[in-house]
């Protein structure tokens, strides 16, 4: 009975040993996030007209990449043009590229960007085309976090903890809402304007880093939080 035990024994402890790995944070460093944000913003691509999109995929879900004909499909800020250089990686509903896996998912002829709208938040994880590449809000906090999974907005106060006010944001720290999410680079002026990074429509379908005035953003109903996994 007891060597019976101690056999089941070594042949669990492996197993609890990896659903607690598995359930802990990723670690990253404040500086780190914001060097992946800030790769996120810079990227440099040209795009072709294979990139470009407007209609059902094969799987019949809708995708509208954000090229300048956008402005003429009923949306706004559309921003790349086949054959000139773009900067900033497209977003993506459901995205959840490195710049290493978009430059590689291009060159296969996949689709640039593929914007939100009230379908995709209707549908929601089935409303993510596969044949489109690029990145989400939450999928670009996620990796700029060195998460191993893409959080959802929804998600991500699971693994965050709520900061008591503005004033103790951090770099690399998050301003949150019920859809979306942007990441904390620092005060232009303290109390009043940030910086941050984000993915998504303000001011354009892409990565970009912005200066945002704080009053409108908790009217929006942003809050602050901050990483659990996060090093100073």
């Amino acid at each position: 009975m007891i060597a019976v035990f101690s056999r089941l024994h070594l042949f669990a402890f492996p197993i609890l040993l990896f659903t607690l790995a598995s359930c802990a944070p990723s670690l990253t460093k404040r500086d780190q996030a914001i060097t992946t944000a800030w790769r996120y913003s810079v990227l440099e691509w040209t795009p072709s007209e294979a990139q470009m999109f407007h209609g059902r995929d094969r799987r019949g879900i809708q995708v509208h990449t954000p090229d300048s004909s956008l402005n003429q499909r009923g949306f706004a800020n559309g921003w790349w043009k086949p054959g000139q250089p773009a900067k900033g990686m497209p977003y993506k509903w459901g995205g959840f590229d490195t710049p290493e896996s978009f430059q590689k998912a291009l060159a296969q002829g996949a689709y640039a960007g593929d914007i939100g709208s009230d379908e995709k938040q209707r549908l929601g994880d089935d409303g993510v085309s596969s044949e489109a590449c690029g990145i989400d809000c939450s999928g670009f906090i996620s990796r700029c976090w060195n998460l191993p999974r893409p959080y959802s907005t929804k998600q991500l106060p699971s693994i965050c903890r709520r900061l008591s006010s503005w004033d103790a944001l951090k770099p690399g720290d998050i301003l949150l809402n019920h859809r979306h999410v942007l990441l904390f680079k620092g005060w232009k002026v303290q109390g009043k304007e940030i910086y941050a990074y984000e993915a998504g429509p303000f001011p354009v379908w892409r990565v970009n880093a912005a200066a945002l005035d704080w009053a409108k953003l908790e009217r929006n109903g942003y809050r602050p939080w901050s990483y659990r996994g996060m090093l100073d």
